[in-house]
């Protein structure tokens, strides 16, 4: 549960707690979290019954990994020219209604300590997020950056506003899994910072939801347009991928040319790997919406790639 993550898009993975319950969506509408890795997991492990149940809190050992990450933050930064990324949580919510306010402070508290680190925490409950920020949040921490996931436009709509309301290093959404075209990413005249991509993964062939390329592309279009950094981080999925789905070729044929290696299903969209990580200028960022190098230098590339589109 912690060390080295597989995740593309950050560099390790800390849970403080595990489980977490489904986020239904109503009337039947697909939602991100049916097809749950965690939850399947946490079938597999024993350690904790998902849904609505108690949460498990993890050893005091393991909460001490990050401290160690942070004592060596000076050797990673000059190794890799930039800070460690740390994704919290990946089996279970930070924002949950069925944790401990004790453990979450807890959680803040070790935040604060591990200042060397970035904290990605990302959320299904951003509407939360506001009333359970610690009392000294004020502008944010200079090292949280905070995310909600979306998995079509709807999501987008209901869940972006909420996480946009609170100020932050910088704001992000993960359009994973990407079951419906996303729009417009600019919400009453704000924007991510970052925006991450990815088919569905690891789901029976009867239970697939595809991603349409069209919708991948088009959000990456939008985020170059708007100043935000995209990342997109598989296709899932052979089925999804561009170079099946819209040029027709075999499945043996498209891993030559976009192996697994640029992750699940392939990464790469219109032969570019886009790979954008979003640029903090300043540690003490206020609550205004910030523009991206990263971004900047990809979209001047667009006009050559969609010329036409």
């Amino acid at each position: 549960m912690a060390g080295r993550s597989k995740i593309e898009w950050t560099d390790s993975t800390f849970n403080p707690w595990v489980g977490c319950t489904k986020v239904a969506r109503g009337k039947g509408a697909p939602s991100a979290c049916d097809f749950c890795y965690a939850e399947k997991w946490a079938k597999r492990s024993g350690q904790v019954e998902w849904g609505n149940h108690s949460r498990r809190r993890t050893t005091d050992a393991y909460w001490r990994s990050p401290l160690s990450w942070n004592g060596r933050a000076s050797a990673f930064q000059a190794a890799y020219r930039r800070r460690q990324r740390v994704f919290c949580a990946s089996l279970a919510d930070v924002f949950d209604n069925q944790v401990d306010p004790a453990w979450r402070a807890d959680l803040f508290s070790l935040i604060r300590t591990c200042d060397q680190l970035d904290w990605q925490l990302l959320t299904k409950r951003p509407q939360n997020i506001l009333k359970m920020l610690p009392p000294d949040w004020g502008d944010g921490y200079p090292n949280v950056w905070l995310g909600t996931t979306t998995e079509d436009a709807l999501a987008y709509k209901q869940r972006v506003p909420f996480l946009l309301d609170v100020p932050a290093a910088i704001h992000f959404v993960s359009y994973e899994p990407a079951i419906g075209p996303i729009e417009r990413l600019v919400v009453d005249g704000r924007c991510p910072d970052w925006v991450i991509i990815g088919g569905e993964s690891g789901v029976r062939s009867d239970r697939f939801r595809p991603t349409n390329p069209q919708w991948v592309r088009d959000a990456i279009i939008e985020c170059c347009r708007v100043g935000a950094a995209p990342f997109l981080k598989q296709w899932g999925s052979y089925k999804n991928n561009p170079l099946v789905v819209e040029e027709g070729l075999i499945e043996s044929q498209a891993i030559d040319i976009d192996p697994p290696e640029n992750g699940k299903g392939g990464g790469k969209l219109d032969g570019v790997l886009w790979r954008e990580f979003p640029e903090v200028k300043s540690r003490n960022k206020q609550a205004s919406v910030l523009r991206l190098r990263g971004a900047r230098n990809a979209s001047k590339g667009l006009g050559a790639i969609y010329a036409g589109r």
